[in-house]
């Protein structure tokens, strides 16, 4: 293994890591918030930057479902990450107070919010769309061959209790109210354990991992069959 693609791997484990660092906001503070939301940015775009080809291709060639889901996925996130960055600007009292911007933030409040919500959302089902290429680094590295039944059940169970786990998370943690903005401000329970918060956010997100890798499978699966006939 390459030490670029070592590094691009180090950087995928960033924005994971901190991506429920940054749900967290005011059980964080707001300053250790900020500067993390300012390393996420960082990261996204070494991100980016590593997948330039990607973004070059995208003039080439035909668009088949698979290729049309990818590409909205990546626009989609690109788009959000976008509107966090400019709005967390736009109401920073930190990391960016150099700029002594006098605006407005009931506008980029609500877009900050919204945004964030929908990132970490369709990030989590980005990162199930390539779980399969994901889950070939440890199976390398740890030299992992052939199939197991036993291994895969145990792999099902604990897959499905996750799913469980989330939905009962995502609900719980009014995961829809914010996306759609019908509740508009972000309430935090400050006597709850943080690491309760993180357990509930990792399960949130291994439901729309489990969303993404089953869903971008039966995408494949369509697309496969639609070229055979």
């Amino acid at each position: 293994m390459s030490n670029k693609i070592k590094f691009q791997i180090l950087i995928d484990l960033t924005m994971t890591t901190l991506l429920p660092i940054l749900m967290a906001y005011s059980l964080v503070g707001e300053e250790p918030h900020e500067w993390v939301g300012v390393a996420m940015f960082v990261a996204f775009c070494l991100h980016t930057y590593f997948n330039r080809q990607w973004y070059k291709g995208l003039s080439k060639g035909k668009y088949n479902l698979v290729r049309k889901t990818q590409t909205t996925m990546n626009f989609l996130l690109a788009t959000l990450m976008l509107l966090m960055i400019f709005s967390g600007i736009a109401m920073s009292r930190y990391a960016f107070s150099f700029l002594s911007l006098n605006i407005s933030t009931s506008l980029p409040r609500l877009i900050h919010l919204a945004a964030s919500y929908w990132f970490f959302i369709l990030t989590a089902t980005h990162l199930g769309m390539h779980w399969n290429n994901m889950m070939g680094i440890p199976k390398k590295i740890f030299k992992i061959k052939g199939k197991s039944q036993k291994r895969n059940v145990i792999l099902k169970a604990i897959t499905i209790i996750i799913v469980l786990l989330g939905i009962n998370g995502f609900i719980s943690r009014n995961f829809f109210g914010y996306m759609f903005l019908r509740t508009q401000y972000a309430f935090f329970n400050f006597m709850e354990p943080l690491a309760l918060f993180f357990f509930d956010y990792l399960m949130i997100m291994g439901l729309f991992v489990a969303v993404g890798h089953y869903g971008f499978a039966f995408i494949q699966k369509k697309a496969r069959r639609k070229r055979k006939k």
